[in-house]
């Protein structure tokens, strides 16, 4: 073979080395997602945090993975709920453009449930879920067939603020552990006149026109009395039972007998920023509204009294993220809530929250809670974290406003516990046959 056969040889095979190597560095930035064509763009309908808390967690995604792109946007918390419900089904319907990810009540799986795709075990068993996350995401966020449909990023509940300067006045160094100090507390740090008008608020408890959270708080007394408000099947709501009288007549005591709080009062918010009210219940974002509003006065938080002699239950107001089922790429949304809820993420995103507010989201993964002990905002819902429950509500806004209208039939009213609460009892069955189907 000549010299020249040789080179003509050698210059076809470097060409198709040459091609080879070409087409598996195509293919390769294909399958890494580099050819834009080939991206996955997943629409994120975020709550609480501005772009700005989300923008380098979301960026370190996206580089990890250079086939996902993440759209994320903040939604308005005004008609939220209703907002989601529609969108998904609507994009059942005619194709409406609808989120891949979306953030949900934890009160709301029963009626979201039949929209949402399940979690699948292949991104997170449920062992492992129930090894994360506190007790209450699992009862929550799971079904009876063992379907879990949302992923807590945070945790919260009710909590019990109070006014260090007033406390300390009436000589008390510490917030009351049970009810039967915080009656005691409640009455000692009540001032009135003669005919009975209150200039400053021992407890804002007893009515619910003027208390932003009066539901949630008859919620918590109903649970801590071992009142089962719910059936199994989330279909039947019973507020009727001996349990739940006496819960009802133990809230609205504090306006009726004990006369430490009044419905001719401002909004307990309004009684808190002035400093004329010693206590009052909240989940703990409503220091950011006593920060800004009344950065004057100096407050704590605590977990919430507990009955003497009873296991102690706790009230969970938190949220969770989730995927519709009409997303066409569930997977790929459900790798990207679990990358957001592991401790590098979780502590980052608490961290670019609290450059623009006082704290972030308190942590949902029970590994964590150590590092909050110092921090007075969060360490008491984390303390209380572990014995946190709820139940299932359907719809939530509506059952809220019947438990509401119970509490003011009563006060109001002069109707009675039991009567009151069977009316809520109706209107709130009458709902859950509409949504839950």
């Amino acid at each position: 073979m000549n010299k020249r056969m040789l080179l003509i040889i050698g210059g076809v095979v470097f060409v198709v080395i040459i091609g080879v190597i070409l087409f598996l560095v195509f293919n390769r930035n294909k399958d890494n997602g580099n050819d834009p064509e080939n991206k996955i763009t997943l629409v994120y309908w975020g709550l609480w945090e501005p772009e700005s808390v989300m923008k380098s967690l979301i960026d370190k995604y996206e580089k990890q993975n250079p086939n996902i792109n993440i759209e994320y946007v903040q939604k308005p918390f005004t008609q939220y709920e209703a907002n989601v419900f529609t969108r998904i089904q609507q994009n059942t319907v005619d194709n409406t453009p609808a989120p891949d990810i979306v953030r949900i009540n934890n009160a709301w799986r029963s009626k979201f449930a039949s929209s949402l795709a399940p979690l699948p075990a292949s991104i997170m068993t449920p062992s492992e879920y129930s090894q994360l996350f506190y007790p209450t995401a699992l009862a929550d966020f799971r079904d009876s067939s063992g379907n879990i449909y949302a992923i807590p990023l945070e945790i919260d509940g009710l909590a019990l603020f109070y006014n260090k300067k007033l406390f300390n006045a009436a000589g008390y160094s510490e917030p009351p552990t049970d009810w039967d100090a915080f009656i005691e507390y409640s009455k000692k740090l009540t001032k009135a006149s003669a005919n009975g008008e209150i200039s400053q608020a021992g407890a804002a408890l007893g009515s619910s026109k003027n208390i932003k959270h009066s539901a949630d708080i008859l919620n918590l007394l109903l649970l801590q009395n071992s009142v089962e408000v719910i059936s199994s099947d989330n279909k039947t709501v019973t507020l009727t039972s001996p349990r739940a009288i006496t819960a009802l007549e133990f809230y609205t005591d504090f306006v009726i007998e004990h006369k430490t709080w009044s419905q001719d009062l401002g909004s307990d918010l309004e009684t808190f920023y002035s400093g004329k009210l010693a206590m009052m219940f909240a989940p703990s974002w409503r220091a950011f509204d006593i920060i800004n509003s009344a950065p004057n006065i100096e407050f704590g938080i605590a977990p919430v009294p507990q009955l003497p002699g009873n296991d102690p239950v706790n009230y969970a107001m938190y949220w969770g993220d989730a995927v519709p089922k009409t997303s066409p790429n569930q997977e790929e949304a459900w790798k990207f809530i679990k990358y957001m809820s592991q401790p590098e993420q979780m502590k980052e995103m608490f961290s670019n929250s609290s450059q623009i507010r006082a704290f972030g989201e308190p942590y949902s993964l029970k590994s964590l809670a150590s590092e909050m002990t110092t921090n007075p905002y969060v360490n008491p819902i984390l303390k209380m974290a572990p014995t946190m429950k709820a139940w299932q509500m359907g719809e939530q806004g509506y059952t809220e406003e019947a438990l509401r209208t119970a509490i003011n039939s009563v006060v109001s009213g002069g109707i009675e516990p039991d009567t009151a609460l069977k009316e809520a009892e109706s209107m709130i069955n009458l709902k859950l046959t509409e949504v839950i189907k």
